[in-house]
């Protein structure tokens, strides 16, 4: 089966239930008929997300994404609305045999194919007597054959244009070769960027292979890694290593580990550590703090244990609480990051850390303090200010009251007159109320004709048999969708209709969803909105009729456009009437 019918989507639709699927992604909370979480979708803080498990549809209220099942997926996951279909149904336990390569695969199909034989041209080269001097380095490192298996770990031989000739035999452009970052060109020709050195794959989001870091094995003087430059697949402030394989475990053990280097990341999985992903040491950025938050609630950051792991560390923190992360630390003493920690400790010490992390307070208590001198007034006070700062970004009220008085303990300075210092006061969590679009009449009745199109066949029939033009594009194009479904499958379920939608349409939807209406209507109701639209129509006739008017000299086409204006206000006294 290379597609599904509308009448299949939909039946895999209703074979779930939307609350149990978003609530595997972000807590949710229930609150009168609807479920409220924290939106994924943008930089929320307080819950703004509301699930409706009566609709079977999710909407924003703050940034209006909506959509149903299918819509969350594809968003949360980043993939194709067939792929979210098929992961759907997966969960459903239905069986399903769809193409689900998406959009951004077959704009790009031939640098993610240079990869894929680039992969596969690697991995044989580790299995052949090339590779025997770099898998007894590997193992010499505490690298076993199951974990170059589960990392598809590779290796570039010594010949610098053994790939490019290899390449060179397919079809590819010659700019897709240069572009995927593994061939340069230059007087001599086409050669490759990574030659003489391990090569560990860097996979995206979802598990396909974008790019590499190449590693030295012997005693040259050559720089011991080199990373792949950033392309068109492959950009380093949104790439996160070992997501798509960590992703399942993070998830179902609600903890994400963040550790800096692909090293790190290996070794921790060498001793069971699953749950574990690594940014490759570049500096941490709202992007990778978007992706994280998707992969669990709880986050731990166990950078290396050396002074610019500290600082990378703070930074990271700093980002987390920007997006209401509160993460906890892991510190390692003697400067090592964790593939030594766990060389020289062994696994039960490193355990231990990892499962006994500190809060980030704590971290940031300590990290503050380095390089002053409490028994200085200055220092003091400096300190104190710099924590009341950092407190200030966290609203964890347990966790304030104990800072704080950790705070008091270390400068002598009272608790309450510590607390009068911070921005804000306690204050819990709560979810907002969904709020109230304030606009005008006439688009307040666009928007809750639109409102009651979504929830009821007769208010579609009112509208056709109406024939009722909006006068705002968007709703006009919303409206005529909303009637094409109702036409083609006699009836209306938003959840369904919202499977055929474009995102651009979507995103009216959430702004429909935003309105606080009643989920019940009158035909009285009804037709005021379909009134208000049609004097809506006519006022902007005749403010156009009117600048024609003025503009017009000719007397007979004047006298025809003011009787079209005088039948005009008659036409809208009769409405009001």
């Amino acid at each position: 089966m290379k597609t599904l019918t509308a009448e299949q989507i939909n039946e895999i639709r209703s074979s779930v239930d939307i609350v149990d699927i978003v609530s595997k992604y972000i807590p949710l909370t229930k609150k009168g008929k609807n479920y409220f979480g924290v939106c994924p979708f943008h930089e929320d803080s307080d819950p703004s997300l509301s699930v409706s498990p009566d609709k079977q549809i999710f909407s924003c209220f703050s940034c209006h994404t909506t959509g149903n099942v299918f819509t969350f997926i594809k968003e949360y996951e980043h993939i194709s609305f067939i792929e979210a279909v098929k992961m759907v149904a997966a969960t459903a336990g239905i069986n399903i045999d769809i193409d689900t390569t998406n959009k951004k695969t077959i704009k790009n199909q031939d640098i993610y194919k240079i990869y894929e034989i680039g992969q596969k041209f690697y991995l044989n080269n580790i299995n052949t007597q090339f590779g025997k001097q770099a898998k007894e380095y590997l193992y010499k490192r505490g690298i076993n054959d199951e974990l170059i298996k589960e990392f598809e770990i590779g290796l570039a031989i010594k010949n610098s244009k053994a790939l490019s000739n290899l390449l060179s035999k397919k079809d590819f452009k010659e700019k897709d070769l240069i572009d995927s970052g593994l061939i340069v060109k230059d007087e001599h020709g086409f050669h490759d960027f990574f030659y003489d050195r391990i090569m560990f794959p860097l996979h995206d989001i979802n598990n396909k292979v974008i790019g590499y870091s190449g590693r030295i094995y012997d005693n040259s003087d050559a720089p011991k890694y080199i990373n792949s430059k950033e392309h068109v697949l492959f950009k380093k402030g949104e790439f996160i290593y070992n997501y798509a394989k960590a992703k399942n475990d993070c998830r179902m053990k609600n903890t994400v580990i963040i550790m800096e280097g692909f090293m790190d990341v290996i070794r921790a999985y060498s001793v069971g550590v699953t749950n574990v992903v690594a940014t490759l040491g570049t500096a941490f950025t709202k992007e990778h703090a978007n992706l994280i938050r998707r992969l669990a609630s709880n986050v731990i950051i166990c950078f290396d244990g050396d002074s610019a792991g500290a600082k990378a560390t703070m930074a990271c923190s700093d980002i987390l609480l920007n997006f209401k992360i509160i993460p906890k630390v892991v510190r390692l003493e003697d400067n090592l990051d964790p593939d030594e920690y766990v060389l020289k400790y062994g696994k039960d010490k490193f355990l231990d850390k990892i499962n006994n992390p500190i809060s980030v307070m704590d971290f940031k208590l300590n990290y503050l303090k380095n390089n002053k001198d409490m028994t200085q007034t200055v220092d003091k006070a400096k300190y104190a200010t710099e924590v009341i700062e950092q407190l200030n970004k966290i609203e964890d009220d347990v966790l304030k009251e104990v800072t704080l008085k950790k705070l008091a303990q270390e400068t002598d300075l009272d608790v309450e007159f510590l607390k009068n210092k911070l921005d804000k006061k306690f204050s819990k969590e709560v979810i907002k109320p969904k709020k109230v679009v304030k606009t005008n009449k006439y688009k307040l009745a666009e928007l809750g004709l639109l409102y009651y199109m979504l929830r009821s066949g007769e208010v579609i029939k009112m509208f056709d048999n109406r024939t009722v033009y909006f006068p705002t594009k968007e709703y006009r194009l919303l409206a005529h969708e909303i009637s094409y479904f109702y036409k083609n499958n006699s009836y209306i379920n938003e959840a369904d209709f919202l499977s055929d939608l474009d995102e651009s349409m979507i995103k009216v939807v959430g702004e429909v969803e935003e309105l606080d209406l009643k989920e019940e209507y009158t035909p009285d109701l009804i037709i005021d909105y379909i009134n208000a639209i049609e004097e809506k129509n006519i006022d902007d006739e005749i403010n156009r009729l009117t600048k024609l008017l003025i503009e017009e000299t000719d007397e007979i086409k004047k006298a025809e456009i003011g009787q079209k204006i005088v039948n005009l206000k008659v036409r809208g006294e009769r409405n009001v009437g």
